[in-house]
């Protein structure tokens, strides 16, 4: 696979997916894994993080991005969600980049109203289905390396949190976390996942992660610079990911093929994509998740959508 420095391309324009279906009536147990890996097609995830090589700053300043948006919204009187460890991310590593700038883009400029719909959406979700599936006991978060949840939400006991991000910005956040006091549930135990990896499936089940059992996977912030990175990931994630696992998350319009007002052609796409992974998915618009919070809907097109998959196929470990 050709390393992504060589795939880069400007952010196309997206726009916005209203909630529907995109899913045809298919029989989950008529999947079957058809596909190894091999001792000589073992599969080489070259992600975006090795943009560090070229600007070390650049995976950095979108992650601050992200924390400076979550502690603007805990110092709301009304928030939608607290995030108590934000603000020890921010100023002492910032120091040259003023948080009132926007940093470079990865894949889509964040808009601070549909950011705050898009965590809490995910944050609800995220316990609903861990407190309702059963014996789930693993969390993989596909982040941008500063993503507080393993610190600031309450989860089942014992659980392993795997944090697949940016190794440079996980390490910095992990000083800043212990700095604050930062710690996790009792009980429970997180792991980190550098994005890096050469063979993410691998690093995974190297470090505790089993396929035989249910998991939990959580998409937003990850640094994706291309289309074949999100195929590369939902790659390893269909590979890994028991029957009956979810994967939900946010994905930038512009890998689905569309831009602005070409909704049927990423639906489409869309369908296709999570289908050909093994994945039956329902997309979410922010609007209406706005209304469904008795919110005002968020002003302008925005380039990500939201969606929520169910893994229909064997992992793997079920296919041995």
């Amino acid at each position: 696979m050709a390393r992504l420095e060589n795939l880069i391309r400007p952010p196309m324009r997206c726009g916005a997916v209203a909630k529907r279906s995109i899913f045809p009536s298919l029989p989950a147990a008529g999947f079957a894994r058809g596909r190894k890996w091999g001792k000589a097609g073992r599969m080489t995830l070259a992600i975006a993080a090795r943009l560090g090589r070229e600007d070390p700053d650049l995976l950095l300043r979108a992650a601050l991005r992200a924390a400076s948006l979550r502690f603007q919204e805990t110092l709301r009187p009304d928030p939608l969600f607290v995030d108590p460890y934000a603000c020890c991310l921010l100023s002492p590593i910032s120091g040259h980049w003023d948080m009132e700038e926007q940093p470079p883009v990865l894949t889509t400029t964040l808009s601070p109203c549909h950011y705050r719909l898009a965590t809490k959406f995910l944050d609800d979700k995220l316990l609903s289905l861990a407190s309702s599936m059963d014996k789930v006991r693993q969390i993989v978060l596909l982040t941008d390396g500063m993503d507080t949840r393993p610190y600031r939400l309450s989860w089942p006991q014992p659980s392993i949190i795997y944090d697949v991000s940016p190794e440079s910005v996980f390490k910095v956040a992990s000083q800043r976390l212990k700095g604050a006091g930062a710690k996790i549930s009792r009980n429970c135990m997180l792991v980190h996942v550098p994005l890096e990896s050469s063979d993410l499936q691998a690093i995974l089940c190297e470090k505790g992660f089993k396929g035989d059992k249910p998991s939990l996977w959580v998409l937003q912030g990850l640094p994706l610079l291309t289309s074949t990175g999100l195929n590369d990931i939902l790659f390893a994630i269909s590979n890994l990911a028991m029957k009956g696992s979810f994967l939900i998350g946010e994905l930038p319009l512009c890998f689905l093929g569309t831009e602005i007002g070409d909704m049927p052609a990423a639906q489409k796409y869309m369908e296709k994509l999570f289908i050909s992974h093994g994945f039956r998915a329902d997309a979410f618009d922010y609007g209406e998740i706005a209304k469904n919070m008795l919110l005002e809907p968020p002003s302008g097109a925005y380039k990500n959508v939201l969606f929520i998959a169910e893994q229909l196929r064997l992992s793997d470990s079920q296919n041995y």
